[in-house]
């Protein structure tokens, strides 16, 4: 059995950021769960779906296999034996994932192969749900949040340097729709797992978290 570290919380706090350092600390593996998301909501944008669309996403889910595969101890994503790990960071599928990843269809198509990866493996996995849904027996669960204004200025820095343009109204309008379309699905909704420690980041360097992270690890 694996050591499982699980990191849940809401968009733009610092998940996969803070869950790679603590892993690179503690020699873990990284699954980013987020990106598997993205990576299906690729193969529905390449499509031409609209993510309201339900019976043609169900569908989509079909033909797309989505895999992992670690190069040089960085995780990359493949949709359908393409490499598409350069394309997972934009707005748009980003926006796609989210509306897209309460679908219980995209959900099982990727639950097993993150519930295989945490039994084989030492891992750190980051999402919404991972503490309460997909690894609920994790040894060690956080829970990650920071204020929408700490958040929506993370982002808009981040884009900035991308050289991206950007609104930082729009971005933190954009995580506020995020938090409450996450809070209120349905299936698996984003919430604190009863034994999750709570970890607001709002006034912490990325030091202090990874700091705090690895002092509950073993």
């Amino acid at each position: 059995m694996g050591y499982n570290v699980a990191i849940d919380g809401p968009a733009g706090a610092g998940k996969s950021t803070i869950a790679k350092l603590v892993a690179k600390e503690k020699g873990y593996i990284y699954v980013d769960t987020g990106a598997m998301y993205r990576g299906l909501a690729i193969h529905f944008i390449k499509k031409g779906l609209k993510a309201e669309d339900i019976k043609g996403i169900v569908e989509a889910c079909k033909d797309a296999e989505v895999s992992i595969v670690y190069e040089n101890d960085v995780q990359q994503i493949y949709l359908n034996g393409e490499n598409v790990t350069a394309m997972l960071r934009t707005e748009e599928v980003g926006n796609m994932a989210s509306k897209t990843s309460a679908i219980p269809a995209v959900r099982e198509k990727l639950l097993e192969l993150q519930r295989t990866l945490a039994r084989e493996k030492d891992v750190i996995m980051d999402g919404r749900d991972i503490g309460t849904n997909i690894l609920p027996n994790a040894d060690v669960k956080i829970y990650l949040t920071a204020s929408v204004e700490t958040r929506a200025t993370r982002r808009y820095k981040e884009l900035l340097e991308k050289g991206e343009n950007c609104v930082y109204e729009e971005i933190a309008q954009d995580i506020k729709e995020r938090d409450e379309r996450d809070m209120n699905r349905e299936i698996a909704p984003l919430k604190q797992a009863e034994d999750a420690i709570l970890v607001d980041s709002s006034e912490m360097t990325i030091d202090e978290v990874v700091k705090t992270i690895c002092n509950y690890c073993k």
